[in-house]
């Protein structure tokens, strides 16, 4: 990532983590808010919402009407991490190289935690989206939030990883999983970036489909670094898939061709972008990370 680039997308992650510390206070009972920041507040790379920052100053030349929105999207990507990592589901100790929340908090207070944030998050876009923005606007963002956090989108997808656990399943089956437990949130992030800034349908499904791309090349590096990184790399327990006997791209393919789809998947994405005169040096640079990752 070149300098001036890498010194955006640090402002832009800088600002979340600001407004991210603002919207989670601590009060009574503490527990449930400690365990809550806990999570939201661990690190990471806050690419999902910086790339809904991105994309509504791309495409109408400001972003900061979108704050609320991408720090709920954030919320929720780390609702799904908290649940993620229960003992019922991946039972995983770690997460960004901390201990994962129900290992600090205790099992029943990691679910409510992951439980409030969800229903925290677009408490947050309604009560701090400025009234600017006009509530037909606010109306298409929370529908985009609801249906892509519920059982239509990331919660499908999650229950049929579940399901699939040591069985054989079919290349469409795996392509659901992802599309829906990973690229969900990619295209929440873009999508409500763009209705943020009144795009139009053109623009719109642009970035819908760069965002399905870059969802699915994401999945695809994550499944080759859980088999290629240590702990300290990857923040989390490396293995965990073939532990799991979860079907993963690289259990289908191999780490080569695994690879050879993440820089095909990350070019189809750039040319979109491309083609439809989306002029984002930081959109572009995510593409290229994710492809430096592993290739």
């Amino acid at each position: 990532m070149q300098e001036e680039t890498k010194k955006k997308f640090d402002e832009y992650k800088k600002l979340v983590e600001k407004k991210l510390d603002e919207y989670i206070p601590v009060k009574y009972p503490e527990k449930i808010w400690e365990s809550m920041r806990y999570s939201v507040l661990a690190g990471g790379k806050r690419l999902r919402p910086v790339m809904a920052l991105e994309t509504c100053r791309v495409l109408c030349g400001t972003y900061e009407h979108a704050v609320p929105t991408a720090c709920a999207i954030e919320m929720l990507h780390s609702q799904s991490l908290i649940h993620d990592d229960l003992p019922c589901m991946d039972n995983d100790d770690y997460r960004r190289g901390k201990l994962t929340n129900h290992k600090v908090f205790g099992e029943s207070t990691a679910v409510l935690a992951g439980d409030a944030l969800l229903s925290f998050a677009p408490q947050v876009i309604l009560q701090n989206t400025p009234k600017t923005v006009s509530s037909d606007t606010l109306l298409n963002v929370l529908e985009e939030f609801v249906v892509a956090a519920g059982a239509e989108k990331l919660i499908a997808g999650q229950v049929v990883d579940i399901d699939s656990e040591g069985k054989q399943i079919s290349e469409e089956t795996l392509n659901f999983i992802h599309e829906n437990k990973t690229g969900a949130l990619f295209k929440l992030s873009m999508r409500t970036g763009a209705i943020l800034a009144g795009a139009e349908e053109e623009k719109l499904k642009a970035v819908t489909d760069y965002a399905e791309k870059i969802g699915l090349a994401f999945q695809i590096m994550d499944d080759i670094l859980d088999v290629t990184s240590t702990l300290e790399e990857l923040g989390k327990t490396p293995g965990k898939d073939a532990q799991e006997n979860k079907a993963t791209y690289v259990s289908f393919y191999g780490i080569e061709t695994s690879k050879k789809q993440v820089a095909s998947l990350c070019k189809q994405a750039c040319d979109i972008l491309k083609e439809h005169g989306i002029e984002s040096d930081v959109l572009q640079a995510i593409a290229d990370s994710i492809n430096e990752r592993v290739n």
